[in-house]
């Protein structure tokens, strides 16, 4: 996560575990395998996380903003290039993050929705289904380097400015007005 994928060698994880890469290799097949695990765990403990963040919120937005600022400690650890690297290198690890993408996100941002829409924070007009999947969609293109390359953009920044404007796109009166409270404190919103 820190160098990106392409830049670590088999020989490199190796050395830093402490082990031989006969040993290393009895536990994976390959490096493909390797980052496939890798991302299957990270994918398990980001649900748990999001699941425990959602649990704890007093409210929609709180939940959102949570998951938010998880979501942004994680890419402060990430190098710019990893997400790049899984594209281009790891189809089958991309593949299995847009699955996650497509069903575990699109449900939680669901539940938000209708929950918000319930407590009055979100606009009572909303369809639920189609602003989820509008959400899921659009956080692809956030890792687009096409779109926004890694030169021009600082991904943080980016995510924040997609936070905000899914925010304030389905955010009541009522929500806005939480919303400043909620993130007074914060320098991000």
């Amino acid at each position: 996560m820190k160098y990106g994928l392409k830049s670590v060698s088999m020989d490199d994880i190796s050395r830093t575990l402490g082990i031989s890469k006969k040993t290393l290799y009895q536990c994976v097949e390959n490096k493909k395998d390797l980052v496939q695990q890798i991302f299957a765990k990270h994918i398990e403990e980001e649900q748990t996380a999001i699941d425990e963040i959602v649990a704890e919120s007093g409210d929609a937005l709180e939940a959102i903003l949570g998951i938010a600022k998880y979501i942004t400690a994680l890419l402060r650890e990430m190098s710019p290039t990893t997400l790049y690297d899984i594209q281009k290198y790891y189809g089958d690890t991309w593949q299995m993050i847009q699955r996650l993408q497509n069903k575990y996100i699109y449900q939680i941002i669901k539940k938000n929705i209708e929950q918000g829409m319930t407590e009055g924070l979100y606009r009572k007009d909303l369809n639920a289904d189609i602003v989820a999947k509008l959400y899921v969609g659009k956080t692809f293109i956030i890792v687009d380097e096409e779109v926004f390359p890694l030169k021009e953009y600082n991904i943080e920044n980016l995510y924040w400015e997609y936070i905000r404007y899914h925010i304030h796109g389905i955010a009541s009166a009522k929500g806005l007005k939480l919303l400043a409270k909620h993130t007074k404190h914060t320098t991000n919103d």
